[in-house]
């Protein structure tokens, strides 16, 4: 019998718009302005808090709808903006610099649809608020810490070699290194032997006129140091995202030395801003025993040391050569000892652990150091106004004897507390940047100027939608009827789909997308229902029209929504930000208008005229 859907078929249907519509209704319950307060390295946020926090604002006669501490942190949420932004000033002057608050727009779904996954969509910068971060990479520190390392492996290949050296150093100031041999037969040798090593990334010149000859880093070695540094920090970047939970962040390269980040949504913006900007990494160090410590603490330091404060305050004089660098950290894991006290495992790649292997042997019964560095901002401006370098910030974290050999697997202790040792890890897993990065602009997107981008993309879409539903009403009768519920169920798939994958996140060029897919998904429907009228008028009884209507525009329908979808999925794959929202949307609503215009809409129509003795159409 033509145009009979089994029963499994509008069962699926219906499955498929009801999962749609119980996904798309968390929007429904819209965001409440919300204050999170937080602990700033590592505070713990307790019930403490939160009966503070509770008194700050009824002293204050700000009412709170609801105060929740969850996963460590307090969600207060409040009626409007007004009572919002009061909040947030009265606790941030209130509470001490342990605890951070930060503007939210907390979803106010029920609780019974967040047990099942149902959240709403997530949505842009332009649409939520946010915040806006211009990072700048200190291109010259990348390149000092590549000549430190250059320095140093001169230094082992010359010795694995047997090639006797007087001394290899950095000529100051400049990007050269001074290599002396003992004889002109090991300056020859030692020229030979680097030139082969490093073929691509050392200039050589001997114009020197004793045993001596300069190494120059290549412009291409320059070249790859900065494009190194600018990629290696954008991916930690992300990975640092990753780590405090941001989802879709906008991570791209502006120019030559600086990195754009923009976080729609965030929730704890003064949280972001410490992680991101923190440049932190380890290096282990012998300490020097023979080393008097009274008189480094007065400035009387040995040649070949240096003393550095360890965190509990007194100073640690330590050899200058590095044992191992946190570039060779590929994991971190915070704990606790057999003592409960907490720790911090460390996995090295198999050149730190071979490296941690050979000082380890013969240096058993020695002390060696762990020097936690970290990089801050200055907060200063040189006289044409660009950002002045950060400062560097050196202390021992550490310092154990060596009992054993050790390899690639290892711990430390000597950490204050297990909030100090999880943000250390965080760090480290996520990776030390190549070089020093600052956050040399920030712009903040209110959620009030979001909410008035919101309603005016909800504006254009009722728009939209309102007129394309008259014209098929007026145009195609009952059909049109059918094509205008199967638009409305579109729009709700569409909004399901967004709210249901976890990395979808809404903007104003996606909004355009939801608007341009209306279009389309009733494109589909006009393709059908023309040719449904050129078999009425080639004479085909009605039931055969049907059949043979939607069975001819299938091919066209499917080719034209294929091409859109492949120029969607390359939008996506090269663009970010606003394109690579847009092509989100754009690629849901190929697929559900695809669905809804073409079984939908037959599975409506089967449903009250498939079957039967019918002498027109109302179309």
């Amino acid at each position: 019998m033509l145009n009979k859907f089994p029963v499994w078929k509008y069962l699926l249907v219906l499955a498929v718009v009801a999962i749609g519509l119980l996904y798309a209704s968390p929007n429904l319950y819209g965001r409440d302005p919300a204050i999170q307060v937080s602990g700033a390295k590592g505070a713990d946020v307790d019930l403490s808090v939160v009966d503070k926090v509770n008194a700050i604002l009824k002293k204050h006669n700000v009412t709170a709808k609801s105060t929740i501490l969850e996963d460590g942190q307090i969600l207060v949420r409040l009626k409007n903006v007004e009572e919002q932004l009061k909040a947030q000033d009265l606790l941030r002057d209130s509470l001490s610099d342990d605890y951070i608050s930060a503007i939210n727009m907390a979803p106010a779904q029920p609780a019974w649809l967040k047990a099942v996954g149902g959240n709403p969509m997530k949505l842009g910068l332009d649409l939520s608020g946010g915040v806006h971060f211009t990072m700048e990479i200190d291109m010259a520190t990348a390149v000092d810490n590549q000549l430190e390392q250059m320095e140093q492996d001169f230094r082992s290949d010359l010795r694995e070699e047997k090639l006797r050296y007087r001394s290899v150093r950095r000529v100051a100031g400049s990007e050269r290194m001074r290599v002396e041999m003992r004889t002109e037969a090991d300056k020859d040798a030692a020229e030979s032997f680097l030139e082969t090593r490093y073929p691509l990334n050392v200039y050589i010149d001997d114009s020197s006129n004793d045993n001596a000859f300069f190494a120059t880093m290549s412009e291409q070695k320059l070249k790859e140091i900065r494009d190194y540094a600018i990629k290696q920090n954008e991916t930690i970047i992300r990975n640092r995202i990753n780590q405090i939970g941001v989802a879709e962040p906008n991570v791209q390269r502006q120019g030559a030395e600086r990195i754009i980040v923009q976080l729609p949504g965030i929730q704890d913006t003064a949280r972001a801003k410490e992680i991101l900007g923190a440049t932190a990494t380890l290096e282990f160090r012998e300490v020097d025993e023979n080393a008097d410590v009274s008189a480094a603490a007065q400035g009387r330091i040995p040649p070949g040391t240096e003393m550095i404060m360890s965190r509990d305050g007194y100073p640690v004089v330590l050899k200058k050569r590095i044992i191992l660098e946190g570039s060779h950290i590929t994991g971190a894991q915070s704990g606790a000892d057999e003592y409960q006290r907490p720790q911090v495992s460390i996995s090295l790649d198999s050149k730190g652990g071979a490296k941690m292997n050979a000082f380890t042997k013969r240096a058993i019964g020695k002390r060696m150091a762990t020097v936690f560095i970290e990089y801050k901002p200055s907060g200063k401006k040189d006289a044409d106004g660009k950002a002045l370098p950060p400062i560097k910030v050196e202390e021992v974290i550490n310092v154990a004897t060596i009992q054993a050999r050790l390899d690639r697997s290892f711990r430390i202790t000597g950490i204050d507390n297990p909030a100090e040792a999880h943000n250390l890890s965080l760090l480290l897993r996520a990776g030390a940047l190549v070089a020093p990065i600052q956050i040399v602009e920030e712009r903040t997107v209110g959620p009030s100027l979001g909410q008035e981008n919101i309603e005016a993309g909800m504006t254009a879409v009722a728009l939209g939608f309102a007129f394309v539903l008259v014209f098929m009403l007026v145009y195609y009768k009952g059909f049109g009827m059918v094509a205008n519920l199967a638009l409305a169920a579109n729009l709700v798939l569409i909004v399901g789909v967004m709210s249901l994958i976890p990395g979808a996140t809404l903007t104003l060029p996606g909004i355009a997308g939801i608007v341009l897919t209306v279009g389309m998904a009733v494109d589909a429907n006009v393709l059908i229902f023309e040719r449904i009228r050129e078999e009425l008028a080639d004479g085909r009884s009605p039931q055969q029209a049907i059949h043979f209507g939607y069975d001819s525009a299938f091919s066209t329908i499917f080719d034209a929504n294929i091409t859109t979808l492949i120029a969607a999925i390359i939008l996506f794959a090269v663009g970010t930000g606003p394109i690579a929202g847009f092509a989100v949307t754009l690629a849901i609503g190929i697929l559900t208008s695809m669905f809804t215009a073409i079984v939908g809409t037959r599975a409506v129509i089967n449903l009250f005229v498939g079957g039967k003795r019918i002498e027109k159409l109302s179309i």
